[in-house]
Protein backbone atom coordinates (compact mmCIF):
# COMPACT_ATOMS: atom_id res chain seq x y z
CA UNK A 1 0.00 0.00 0.00
CA UNK A 2 1.44 3.65 -0.28
CA UNK A 3 0.70 4.24 2.72
CA UNK A 4 3.32 2.18 3.62
CA UNK A 5 5.34 4.23 1.72
CA UNK A 6 4.37 7.45 2.91
CA UNK A 7 4.75 6.39 6.48
CA UNK A 8 8.60 5.51 5.91
CA UNK A 9 9.25 8.62 3.88
CA UNK A 10 7.95 10.64 6.66
CA UNK A 11 9.99 8.71 9.71
CA UNK A 12 13.07 9.38 7.05
CA UNK A 13 12.29 13.13 6.78
CA UNK A 14 11.83 13.30 10.56
CA UNK A 15 14.97 11.79 11.59
CA UNK A 16 16.55 13.80 8.91
CA UNK A 17 15.29 17.01 10.16
CA UNK A 18 16.96 18.27 13.15
CA UNK A 19 14.39 21.16 13.50
CA UNK A 20 12.18 17.96 14.16
CA UNK A 21 12.50 17.42 17.94
CA UNK A 22 9.73 14.98 18.63
CA UNK A 23 7.14 13.35 16.20
CA UNK A 24 4.86 10.84 16.67
CA UNK A 25 2.19 8.87 14.48
CA UNK A 26 -1.48 7.63 15.27
CA UNK A 27 -4.52 6.14 14.20
CA UNK A 28 -5.08 2.91 12.18
CA UNK A 29 -1.96 2.33 10.99
CA UNK A 30 -0.23 2.53 14.30
CA UNK A 31 -3.04 0.61 15.89
CA UNK A 32 -2.33 -2.28 13.08
CA UNK A 33 -4.98 -1.74 11.51
CA UNK A 34 -5.28 0.09 8.25
CA UNK A 35 -6.20 -0.73 4.96
CA UNK A 36 -6.06 0.90 1.52
CA UNK A 37 -8.74 3.37 2.91
CA UNK A 38 -6.81 4.61 5.83
CA UNK A 39 -5.57 8.08 6.70
CA UNK A 40 -1.74 8.94 7.58
CA UNK A 41 -1.70 10.83 10.84
CA UNK A 42 1.37 12.85 12.56
CA UNK A 43 1.82 14.94 14.59
CA UNK A 44 5.26 16.80 14.66
CA UNK A 45 7.09 18.99 17.23
CA UNK A 46 9.31 21.43 16.23
CA UNK A 47 12.13 23.91 17.85
CA UNK A 48 9.99 26.86 18.19
CA UNK A 49 12.20 28.65 15.76
CA UNK A 50 12.35 26.06 12.99
CA UNK A 51 8.61 25.88 12.91
CA UNK A 52 8.71 29.69 12.92
CA UNK A 53 10.34 29.71 9.23
CA UNK A 54 8.13 26.26 8.25
CA UNK A 55 6.26 25.74 5.00
CA UNK A 56 4.13 23.01 6.31
CA UNK A 57 2.77 22.66 2.55
CA UNK A 58 6.40 22.28 1.20
CA UNK A 59 7.40 19.91 4.30
CA UNK A 60 4.36 18.08 3.06
CA UNK A 61 5.50 17.42 -0.69
CA UNK A 62 9.02 16.41 0.23
CA UNK A 63 7.07 13.45 1.26
CA UNK A 64 5.60 12.82 -1.99
CA UNK A 65 3.62 14.61 -4.51
CA UNK A 66 0.79 16.55 -3.16
CA UNK A 67 -2.32 17.81 -5.21
CA UNK A 68 -3.27 19.75 -2.66
CA UNK A 69 -2.69 21.06 1.39
CA UNK A 70 -5.29 22.74 3.14
CA UNK A 71 -5.50 23.76 6.39
CA UNK A 72 -8.81 22.31 8.13
CA UNK A 73 -10.84 23.58 10.30
CA UNK A 74 -9.06 22.34 13.23
CA UNK A 75 -5.71 23.74 12.51
CA UNK A 76 -4.76 20.56 10.82
CA UNK A 77 -2.71 20.63 7.66
CA UNK A 78 -3.67 17.90 5.34
CA UNK A 79 -2.37 16.83 2.47
CA UNK A 80 -3.78 14.81 -0.48
CA UNK A 81 -1.13 12.80 -2.23
CA UNK A 82 -1.97 10.69 -5.13
CA UNK A 83 -4.60 8.14 -5.03
CA UNK A 84 -5.96 9.82 -3.43
CA UNK A 85 -4.47 9.17 0.08
CA UNK A 86 -4.63 11.92 2.73
CA UNK A 87 -1.96 12.91 5.36
CA UNK A 88 -2.87 14.94 8.67
CA UNK A 89 -0.14 16.66 9.75
CA UNK A 90 0.11 18.53 13.33
CA UNK A 91 2.95 21.09 13.09
CA UNK A 92 3.09 22.22 16.58
CA UNK A 93 6.41 23.17 18.80
CA UNK A 94 8.21 21.41 21.42
CA UNK A 95 6.02 23.27 24.25
CA UNK A 96 2.91 21.39 23.02
CA UNK A 97 4.20 17.89 23.82
CA UNK A 98 2.80 18.17 27.28
CA UNK A 99 -0.71 18.60 25.58
CA UNK A 100 -0.73 14.97 24.44
CA UNK A 101 -1.10 14.28 28.24
CA UNK A 102 -4.45 15.54 28.02
CA UNK A 103 -5.52 12.67 25.13
CA UNK A 104 -8.71 10.22 25.92
CA UNK A 105 -6.28 7.01 25.55
CA UNK A 106 -3.03 6.09 23.44
CA UNK A 107 -4.76 3.90 20.64
CA UNK A 108 -1.32 2.18 20.02
CA UNK A 109 1.38 0.68 21.44
CA UNK A 110 3.69 3.42 22.20
CA UNK A 111 6.68 1.98 20.37
CA UNK A 112 4.58 1.88 17.28
CA UNK A 113 3.68 5.47 17.48
CA UNK A 114 7.03 7.16 18.30
CA UNK A 115 8.99 8.03 15.62
CA UNK A 116 11.40 10.42 16.95
CA UNK A 117 11.97 11.61 20.47
CA UNK A 118 15.86 13.58 20.23
CA UNK A 119 15.06 14.93 23.81
CA UNK A 120 13.59 12.06 25.62
CA UNK A 121 10.07 14.66 26.34
CA UNK A 122 7.33 12.41 24.11
CA UNK A 123 7.92 8.97 25.11
CA UNK A 124 7.41 9.46 29.23
CA UNK A 125 4.29 11.42 28.00
CA UNK A 126 2.51 8.99 25.54
CA UNK A 127 3.66 6.19 28.22
CA UNK A 128 1.36 8.23 30.80
CA UNK A 129 -1.55 7.93 28.46
CA UNK A 130 -4.52 4.81 29.14
CA UNK A 131 -4.08 2.65 26.05
CA UNK A 132 -8.38 2.93 25.85
CA UNK A 133 -10.75 5.34 26.12
CA UNK A 134 -12.76 5.67 29.41
CA UNK A 135 -16.41 4.07 28.69
CA UNK A 136 -18.90 5.25 30.83
CA UNK A 137 -19.83 2.50 33.69
CA UNK A 138 -21.55 4.41 36.12
CA UNK A 139 -25.10 4.78 36.01
CA UNK A 140 -25.07 8.38 36.13
CA UNK A 141 -22.55 8.60 33.29
CA UNK A 142 -24.93 6.18 31.16
CA UNK A 143 -27.81 8.11 32.14
CA UNK A 144 -25.87 11.41 30.02
CA UNK A 145 -25.10 9.56 27.89
CA UNK A 146 -28.42 8.72 27.05
CA UNK A 147 -29.85 12.25 27.86
CA UNK A 148 -27.45 13.66 25.26
CA UNK A 149 -29.09 11.43 22.48
CA UNK A 150 -32.39 13.28 23.93
CA UNK A 151 -31.07 16.26 23.70
CA UNK A 152 -30.40 16.10 19.85
CA UNK A 153 -33.56 14.22 18.86
CA UNK A 154 -35.46 17.00 20.26
CA UNK A 155 -33.55 19.62 18.62
CA UNK A 156 -33.92 18.09 15.33
CA UNK A 157 -37.64 18.08 16.16
CA UNK A 158 -38.18 21.32 16.63
CA UNK A 159 -36.44 22.96 13.87
CA UNK A 160 -37.60 20.53 11.30
CA UNK A 161 -41.02 22.04 12.31
CA UNK A 162 -39.74 25.51 12.25
CA UNK A 163 -38.56 24.50 8.56
CA UNK A 164 -35.03 24.47 9.19
CA UNK A 165 -34.08 21.15 7.47
CA UNK A 166 -30.82 21.08 7.10
CA UNK A 167 -29.97 21.85 10.29
CA UNK A 168 -32.21 19.28 11.44
CA UNK A 169 -30.29 16.91 9.38
CA UNK A 170 -27.00 18.06 11.71
CA UNK A 171 -28.63 17.05 14.62
CA UNK A 172 -29.92 13.86 13.51
CA UNK A 173 -26.20 13.35 12.89
CA UNK A 174 -24.92 14.22 16.40
CA UNK A 175 -28.39 12.16 17.63
CA UNK A 176 -27.17 9.20 15.15
CA UNK A 177 -23.66 8.92 16.98
CA UNK A 178 -25.30 9.09 20.48
CA UNK A 179 -27.56 6.35 19.67
CA UNK A 180 -24.20 4.22 18.54
CA UNK A 181 -22.35 4.86 21.87
CA UNK A 182 -25.33 3.43 23.63
CA UNK A 183 -26.06 0.18 21.01
CA UNK A 184 -21.84 0.02 21.50
CA UNK A 185 -22.49 0.05 25.36
CA UNK A 186 -25.33 -2.42 25.31
CA UNK A 187 -24.12 -5.00 22.88
CA UNK A 188 -20.79 -4.43 25.08
CA UNK A 189 -18.90 -3.60 21.98
CA UNK A 190 -16.17 -0.68 22.76
CA UNK A 191 -13.76 -1.81 20.86
CA UNK A 192 -13.87 1.36 18.43
CA UNK A 193 -15.56 3.55 20.87
CA UNK A 194 -14.14 7.14 19.73
CA UNK A 195 -15.00 6.67 16.49
CA UNK A 196 -18.53 4.58 17.15
CA UNK A 197 -19.50 4.45 13.38
CA UNK A 198 -15.93 2.91 13.15
CA UNK A 199 -16.71 -1.22 11.85
CA UNK A 200 -20.59 -0.81 13.21
CA UNK A 201 -22.45 -2.63 9.93
CA UNK A 202 -19.87 -5.75 11.48
CA UNK A 203 -20.07 -5.01 15.04
CA UNK A 204 -23.22 -3.91 15.63
CA UNK A 205 -27.07 -5.57 14.90
CA UNK A 206 -28.53 -4.95 11.42
CA UNK A 207 -31.35 -3.21 13.24
CA UNK A 208 -28.89 -0.25 15.03
CA UNK A 209 -27.28 -0.17 11.73
CA UNK A 210 -30.22 0.46 9.43
CA UNK A 211 -31.43 3.33 12.30
CA UNK A 212 -28.30 5.06 12.06
CA UNK A 213 -28.34 5.04 8.01
CA UNK A 214 -32.50 6.10 7.96
CA UNK A 215 -31.50 8.52 10.15
CA UNK A 216 -35.16 9.97 10.59
CA UNK A 217 -36.22 11.04 13.63
CA UNK A 218 -38.99 7.89 13.83
CA UNK A 219 -36.17 5.36 13.23
CA UNK A 220 -33.62 6.48 15.82
CA UNK A 221 -36.43 7.05 18.11
CA UNK A 222 -37.49 3.45 18.04
CA UNK A 223 -33.90 2.16 18.04
CA UNK A 224 -32.62 4.56 20.75
CA UNK A 225 -35.52 3.77 23.29
CA UNK A 226 -34.67 0.25 23.44
CA UNK A 227 -31.37 0.96 23.93
CA UNK A 228 -31.94 3.13 26.45
CA UNK A 229 -34.26 0.63 28.37
CA UNK A 230 -31.83 -1.73 27.84
CA UNK A 231 -29.05 0.25 29.44
CA UNK A 232 -31.50 1.49 32.87
CA UNK A 233 -32.47 -2.47 32.91
CA UNK A 234 -28.83 -3.21 33.46
CA UNK A 235 -28.11 -0.28 36.09
CA UNK A 236 -31.45 0.18 38.09
CA UNK A 237 -31.93 3.64 36.84
CA UNK A 238 -35.86 4.28 35.75
CA UNK A 239 -37.14 5.71 32.35
CA UNK A 240 -37.87 9.49 32.48
CA UNK A 241 -41.55 8.54 31.78
CA UNK A 242 -42.91 12.14 30.41
CA UNK A 243 -39.81 12.29 28.03
CA UNK A 244 -40.41 8.85 26.62
CA UNK A 245 -44.36 9.83 25.91
CA UNK A 246 -43.18 13.33 24.48
CA UNK A 247 -40.49 11.53 22.40
CA UNK A 248 -42.85 8.67 21.23
CA UNK A 249 -45.18 11.62 20.17
CA UNK A 250 -43.19 13.69 18.15
CA UNK A 251 -41.70 10.24 16.12
CA UNK A 252 -45.12 9.65 15.44
CA UNK A 253 -46.19 13.04 14.27
CA UNK A 254 -42.48 12.55 12.37
CA UNK A 255 -43.46 9.61 10.64
CA UNK A 256 -41.47 7.63 8.50
CA UNK A 257 -38.87 4.57 8.22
Amino acid sequence: MIQHDLIARVRQLCQADQGVRAALTYGSFAAGQGDEHSDVEFWLFFDPAALAALDPAAWCALVAPVNLVVRNEFGTHVAFFPGPVRGEFHFATTADIASVGEWPARGAAVDAMVVVDRDGLLTPVLAALPDRPAIPAEPAEIADLCGRFANWLVLAAHVTARGELLRAQDALGHAARHLLWMARLAERSTEHWLTPSRGAEAELPARTVAAVAAATPAALWREGRERWLTLLAATGGEPPAALFAELDRLAAAAGGA
